[in-house]
């Protein structure tokens, strides 16, 4: 990864990072900071580190797109804006995903994706979204060179977010790219059948039958 931080015009990149989940759970962890040498990766990763990891009742992929948004052009400038979201379902809760990944391609933002595809449903007992690549693919990610790449269960993830990050900090989508995309990313693309409303309704369908008197 440094030998692709080197190979940019700047030979550094500035990094944040963030967790969250629903609509009230989200945490900064890692304000912006600038990675340039193996000393300046293991610092900030080591920050990272030391935070349990948290989860939440609910998936507000909008609500992440909206706490991100504001925070670049705060501390540095940079040549590019790139937002990676990664999670394992879809929005349920909050704005339309579509609405919050709008106002961030206004601002040049260009979304990239990591979901990751698994069959283990969520503390509250609601099920595992089947096509949650698509539902990325179609739905959050946008922008320049957008693409996703996908995870497939959380003992891959790290695998899979190292090729990502790989690919945006070399810029490999990019048509003077020096190097072919791997197999397994996909670009944006429209029209999803089931709607990007999908995860709020089936939300809402899963509720109602719970609490549904016998």
């Amino acid at each position: 990864m440094l030998k692709a931080i080197r190979s940019g015009l700047e030979g550094k990149i500035a990094i944040s990072y963030f967790e969250w989940s629903g609509p009230e759970t989200r945490r900064l962890l890692l304000d912006w900071t600038v990675i340039e040498d193996e000393a300046s990766a293991k610092a900030a990763a080591a920050k990272l580190a030391a935070f349990p990891i948290r989860s939440g009742m609910s998936t507000s992929i909008s609500a992440a797109i909206e706490f991100a948004v504001p925070m670049y052009g705060k501390t540095y400038e940079g040549t590019r804006r790139v937002l990676d979201i990664s999670g394992d379902g879809p929005n349920n809760a909050g704005l339309l995903v579509t609405v919050s990944r709008e106002s961030a391609l206004q601002r040049g933002i260009t979304i990239n994706g990591l979901p990751i595809i698994n069959n283990r449903p969520n503390r509250t007992g609601f099920p595992a979204f089947k096509d949650l690549d698509l539902y990325f693919q179609h739905c959050v990610i946008g922008g320049p060179g957008a693409f996703l790449v996908v995870a497939e269960g959380f003992d891959t993830f790290a695998e899979a977010i190292r090729k990502k990050m790989i690919i945006e900090i070399a810029d490999l989508t990019s048509p003077h790219a020096r190097w072919p995309l791997p197999e397994n990313v996909k670009h944006f693309a429209q029209d999803y059948a089931p709607g990007c409303d999908i995860g709020e309704r089936q939300s809402r369908e899963f509720w109602q039958r719970r609490f549904q008197a016998p």
